[in-house]
Parts: C-alpha cells; structure tokens; sequence
C-alpha cells in the first residue's frame, strides 16, 4: 500500500502536503545519524548507571505509610546522580511538574536578604508568581520572604551578556543565579550545556560563593552531557518532560551539590526528615522503566522537532531553531503573526495526537500564565511533554512552541496534519481534516 494514498485517504491530508513533509524529510535525513550517535551515548550513561547501582526486580517493590528503607526510591536517587555526574538527587512521583522543583530549590537554598538572579533575562512565565514579580502581595513568594530580585537580561542576539553578569554578580553577591536552559514563551536560542558552563564559569570568577541553579526543563538527553557536568551546583526539571520517557506518570528531579540537595530534600518533606520518609505508592517501575526508555525518545523528538522546522520553513514560516541548526532542546518555535494560524497549527497537532485526537484546543486562562493559552496535548500521561504536543501564548508574534512525539513516525502524521491546516487558511480553504 503507497504510504501517502493511506494517509490521505485516512487523515484527509492533501498530495500537496503530503509532497513538501516528504521533500522536507528528505533534506534532513543525514541529520538524524547525528542524533542517533548523541542517543547511543545518552543510552551508555543510562545502561551503566544501572548496572552500577545493581538495578533489579527488587527495587520496583511498592512501599506505603512514611516509606522508610524504600530500596528503589533511594537506589532511584543514585541512578539520577550518576547518569547527571553529580554528588546527590531527589527524585520524586510526587514532585507535580518542573515548575514545582524549581520552586523547592529555590526556597530551598534563599533566606531573607538574600538575592536571586537569573542570568537569562526573566525566567519561564510560571516561576513569576513564585519570585513575586507578579501576582499579590501575601501568596508567599520569595518577595514575601525578603528575597531580592535582581535580572540580567540576554543581549539582542540571545546570547549570554558576560560583561552584565560579571558587574552585577559582583556589585549583588547573589546567593544564587538561576539559567533557563530552554527558551520558554520566547524566541531566544536555547542555550547548549557548553554555553552553560561558560556562564557558570564566568558567575564563579566573579563570585565563588554564588549558588549557578539551571531549569533543565526540555533538555535533558538532547545533547551529549548535563548542566552538573559543566558546574552547575542545582539542576531541575520534569519526568513527564524528557528523562520519564513518556512512562513516568508524574514526578520531577533535583540532582547536584549533596549539601544542596539535604536542603531541597528539607524543604520538600520537612527540615529533619528530608529523604527519609516518602513512600513510593507503585510509581518506582515506571520512573525506572521511563528513565531507560528516554535517550531513545528524546532522539525521536529531537527529529520531530527538526521535521517540523524543515516543513514550516518551506511554507515560508520563520523558525527557530532552523531546521539546519544544532539542537539543544525539544521545542521548536514557529511564528504564525496571526491568531488563527496558530489556532490552526495547535488544533492540527491534535488532530495527529494518539488520544484525543477528536477534542478541538482552544485558548483559555491557564494558572500560573497572564494570557490565555492554547494547548494541544493528546497524550497518555496528561501535559506530558515528551509526548507530541503544541501550546501558544495568545499574543504577538502568535508563535507556536511544539515539543515531543514518543514515536517519529506518529510525531511526522502530527505535523503532516498541522501543516495541513496553516496551509487550507493559506489557500483561502476551511475543512476538517
């Protein structure tokens, strides 16, 4: 059976389409032996982090109540600490995004007087409420607490204002600095774990006492080593992003400094407590079987994402990465300039997702966000991120941030369909696809 007679027949994609996703994959397929390479190496970590830590049937075991000697959630903890090169980690199920790791670590580590700066410009729209640099006075933000606020902003071209860094860490004595690997709602380059270490080099020259804190979120396993191994002393992030493997049906990870993460650990459960108590519930297998199955998903979002770029390219969208650009996360940014296009676009992915492909997205008031967004997420564990999804913010430029697809193959269906519906308005057509 020809391929696209199936998928035309089936999903009501045009030859047209059809015809630029296949023009399209083809000039990126010498791309993707590249990305295979960084998934093998990824894999290695992966394979003897277990083997190291004697993984076996035993630490899927379920525990209950206040969860003491739980085998697999601590053994759990050294697999995350060796695979990320770093002295320690909390990883839990019941951490409920990465939002919320970011949020331990950083009440964690501040106390009153205290100053907090992001090195990136401003951080993701979710951490403003907990910073206090929006929301009311009294939700019991870091501001509440007596924490300072003092942002370096990125220069025009997205990359890393050294000089700015250097005079402000110096001039505030920051206790920490925090850099947000990925680019958010914004249209900045996502920065490489290389281009970390600089960073992190350049905060420790001009203050060694100065905690470097990264949100990893949609990095991890992109490219070939992790922010603890350039110097970062805090790294966090999500497991229903790249490290669960689309498997982990809840959960996020500290990993760093072991002194560090004893206070993340405190804040999390109680000071006194720490990882001591914390039961597992029956999530252990999957978090395991997640993290084992992640290299290898994460290289098929990787392509998706590149897919992507190279289609939209050609339907004259600007991009960002481009499809020919090295890739240091999952996300990949289309500015549509219109709210219909990228309404459009979300409601496509939805229409390529697994589950729920017959739910229409549209934008609504999310928590945590101040405009509405819309999301396309048809996924098996609900917001995963890993899986194929798209969301926007419902303002200009009107860009879409895609990310995921656990199977390239059902991930290129999601953008056959998405591109299909950009293209009808394009056309001056309205149909269903």
């Amino acid at each position: 059976m020809d391929k696209n007679e199936y998928i035309s027949n089936s999903f009501g994609i045009c030859d047209e389409v059809l015809s630029l996703v296949d023009a399209a994959e083809e000039e990126i397929r010498p791309q993707f032996a590249a990305i295979d390479e960084r998934a093998q190496i990824n894999q290695m970590k992966v394979m003897k982090a277990f083997a190291d830590n004697r993984v076996s049937d035993a630490h899927f075991a379920e525990t209950t109540g206040y969860g003491y000697d739980d085998l697999g959630r601590d053994t759990l903890d050294k697999v995350y600490a060796d695979i990320f090169g770093a002295e320690d980690a909390l990883v839990r199920h019941s951490f409920v995004n990465g939002t919320h790791t970011i949020s331990t670590a950083l009440f964690a580590v501040l106390r009153p007087g205290d100053t907090l700066m992001p090195v990136t410009g401003k951080p993701y729209d979710t951490l403003e409420e907990v910073i206090g640099i929006s929301g009311n006075a009294g939700n019991g933000s870091l501001k509440d607490f007596g924490v300072k606020y003092a942002q370096v902003d990125l220069k025009p071209d997205g990359g890393a204002d050294f000089a700015a860094i250097e005079e402000n860490v110096k001039k505030y004595k920051p206790r920490a600095v925090m850099i947000q690997r990925s680019k958010g709602y914004d249209s900045r380059p996502t920065l490489s774990v290389d281009e970390i270490g600089d960073i992190i080099a350049a905060v420790k020259a001009a203050n060694p006492d100065t905690i470097c804190m990264v949100d990893n979120c949609y990095g991890e396993f992109v490219d070939d080593k992790e922010p603890t191994e350039v110097g970062a002393d805090l790294v966090m992030g999500s497991l229903i992003k790249n490290p669960g493997g689309g498997l982990a049906p809840s959960g996020g990870y500290i990993v760093g400094r072991a002194d560090l993460i004893e206070l993340c650990a405190y804040r999390f459960t109680s000071v006194g407590i720490g990882k001591e108590c914390g039961a597992s519930l029956g999530f252990n297998r999957a978090m395991y079987q997640g993290l084992f199955f992640a290299p290898h998903v994460v290289a098929q979002a990787v392509k998706t994402a590149v897919l992507c770029a190279a289609v939209f390219e050609r339907l004259r969208y600007a991009v960002e990465p481009s499809s020919k650009a090295a890739r240091h996360d999952i996300i990949q940014a289309i500015r549509f300039e219109s709210e219909d296009k990228l309404t459009a676009f979300c409601q496509g992915i939805q229409k390529g997702a697994p589950i729920d492909s017959f739910v229409t997205p549209e934008a609504w008031d999310m928590p945590g966000y101040q405009d509405k967004v819309i999301m396309a997420a048809g996924a098996f564990i609900q917001g995963a991120s890993i899986e194929l999804s798209a969301d926007g913010p419902i303002r200009p430029p009107y860009t879409a941030f895609m990310q995921g697809g656990l199977t390239y193959e059902s991930a290129r269906l999601g953008i056959a369909a998405a591109a299909q519906r950009v293209y009808d308005i394009d056309n001056g057509k309205r149909r269903g696809i």
